[in-house]
């Protein structure tokens, strides 16, 4: 077997397995709230979850444009070793935040990831990218949910103020079937596109397919691995207005990210942020503040050290391949 293309296997291969833990990882924050708030039973809503971000992969690809433009490696087998270097710094730290039950970004782990190993390979990183499109989105998406979270609850209060409570619990639960597949769809529309990007970088540095840029198009077989692949510590405990409040916000916040700014942005960020807005209705000492600040930290640790894993990594695979 030729060289290159046994090289691209692998890459291909180890973006898969990076899209299954992002979806072990990052996709049960999709269902989590219908779940935490006995709208959906476990067995429903990962179903729900399932078939929703299969769909969600085939809506759209401007996220996936993003991450293919973060780095230009050159298109040989150095170029190839860069971005398997990168998957692997996603991959190591999504599966240590996940071993001690931390919500952190897979889609910035990626990023962090790709960067790191371009760095230490010593090619071009689009800066101005990574900036716009991912840590400028970073900080501000939180925040924003955070924000449209509370004013979405107030505003259910608001206008349920004088419905019967079990009347209403009952019709938010049947509402949360929405919500969550809302959110299971915005998941594959933002999570699944990351790893369709991966993918495409490495058939373009391996030559088997043209840039975007002269024409070239991500194979079908591209979009369908990637969507079939990807399949919270409690902050505070939410009741049906408050998860569907929280669901619909975070939602609507993937969906504009995705379509509107093309940033790959974290869903796990979005809906926990959410969540917390919702949450902060009741009380500002209602959220567990102390769990916040530890998933905070983890936010703010996850480039970075993707990255450094991931120039770890390339060290290391160009020290035993010499290319």
């Amino acid at each position: 077997m030729d060289v290159t293309l046994a090289i691209v296997i692998a890459v291909v291969v180890v973006a898969l397995v990076f899209d299954y833990t992002n979806g072990f990882h990052d996709a049960a924050n999709a269902i989590a709230t219908s779940v935490s708030t006995r709208a959906l039973t476990p067995r429903i809503a990962l179903a729900l979850a399932a078939v929703m971000n299969f769909v969600g992969a085939f809506l759209g690809q401007k996220v996936a444009h993003t991450v293919s433009d973060t780095i230009s490696p050159p298109e040989t087998n150095h170029g190839l070793i860069i971005v398997m270097a990168g998957l692997v710094g996603a991959i190591a730290w999504n599966l240590i935040t996940w071993y001690f039950g931390l919500p952190s970004s897979s889609s910035h782990a990626l990023i962090g990831g790709l960067v790191g190993a371009a760095v230490a390979g010593g090619v071009t990183v689009s800066w101005s990218t990574v900036l716009e499109k991912v840590v400028i989105p970073m900080f501000l998406s939180p925040l924003f949910a955070f924000g449209a979270g509370f004013l979405a609850m107030l505003a259910v209060y608001w206008i349920f103020r004088r419905a019967n409570p079990h009347k209403a619990n009952k019709g938010f639960r049947i509402a949360q079937t929405i919500s969550a597949a809302a959110m299971a769809l915005g998941h594959g529309l933002q999570d699944a596109q990351k790893t369709m990007g991966v993918i495409f970088l490495a058939l373009v540095t391996g030559g088997y397919v043209a840039t975007e840029e002269a024409g070239g198009e991500r194979p079908l077989w591209v979009i369908s691995s990637a969507a079939a692949a990807t399949r919270r510590p409690r902050i505070i405990h939410l009741d049906p207005p408050q998860g569907f409040a929280a669901e619909s916000v975070a939602a609507s916040v993937l969906y504009t990210t995705a379509y509107v700014y093309e940033a790959p942005i974290s869903t796990t960020h979005t809906i926990t942020s959410a969540v917390m807005g919702v949450g902060a209705t009741k009380r500002l000492s209602a959220v567990r503040w102390g769990v916040a600040r530890t998933i905070l930290t983890a936010w703010v640790l996850t480039f970075p050290m993707a990255a450094s894993v991931a120039a770890v990594t390339y060290w290391i695979l160009h020290l035993i391949t010499q290319i």
